[in-house]
């Protein structure tokens, strides 16, 4: 394995393994829906692969929007002596551009989806901030599907950037072995923090954390660029 790849595998790695278990949106709901409608640790583990994937599916499909771009820019005449240096610099300004972003979503602090549990054993999903205690007027009932559809539409944005570059580079095996780390390690997580709850194991306050991850993404998304623009990664 090359210096390239097992960069890009790392990347893929952090990100999806960072996104998934400082956002209890990913294993939250899991937990206390087996617990309100007694479901069996099988059962359980069935619906968090289920939503799992269909979080890995939405963001795969954005990602490939990026390797056909990629592909395409490949086939340039201008584009051929270029390719390594141009699109480790397409690396690198995304992930700068996303960094700031991330940055900016945080200062902002815009509303974004949130998870509660009533006494009842009920959970209720409505748009929130951080830091806001406030009764939520608009509130939706959480069903198993409803929270597949909540995780389908919600992709992680950091791997674009990954498979993009692989995409230039027009390697399929490169773009399988991203896509199949992603998956493996996203689900992996998702199930590993819903079995730690469901045993009763708290976890970290992560809200300060949390409104940071879109730029902890970009950040290493940039490092990733910087690698392979100036170290030859």
């Amino acid at each position: 394995m090359n210096a390239e790849l097992t960069t890009l595998i790392l990347s893929a790695i952090t990100i999806s393994c960072l996104h998934t278990a400082t956002g209890p949106d990913h294993y939250l709901p899991f937990i206390v829906l087996s617990r309100s409608r007694k479901w069996s640790m099988s059962k359980t583990i069935m619906w968090t692969i289920i939503c799992g994937f269909g979080h890995i599916l939405s963001s795969v499909v954005i990602g490939l929007i990026g390797v056909v771009l990629g592909w395409e820019l490949s086939k340039l005449t201008m584009f051929q002596d270029l390719r390594g240096n141009f699109s480790g610099w397409c690396l690198l300004v995304f992930g700068l551009i996303y960094l700031m972003w991330g940055l900016r979503q945080a200062y902002l602090n815009k509303a974004h989806k949130h998870f509660d549990v009533y006494d009842s054993g009920d959970i209720y999903v409505y748009n929130h901030k951080h830091g806001e205690v406030v009764y939520p007027q608009d509130r939706t009932k959480v069903t198993p599907w409803i929270l597949f559809a909540i995780f389908v539409m919600g992709p992680s944005e950091p791997l674009v950037p990954l498979l993009f570059y692989s995409g230039t580079q027009r390697s399929t095996f490169q773009i399988l072995v991203l896509i199949g780390i992603f998956a493996v390690v996203t689900a992996l997580t998702m199930v590993v923090m819903v079995l730690m709850g469901t045993f009763g194991y708290s976890f970290f306050n992560s809200e300060k954390i949390e409104r940071y991850v879109p730029a902890i993404g970009g950040a290493v998304v940039t490092v990733c660029g910087i690698g392979m623009v100036f170290f030859g990664w």
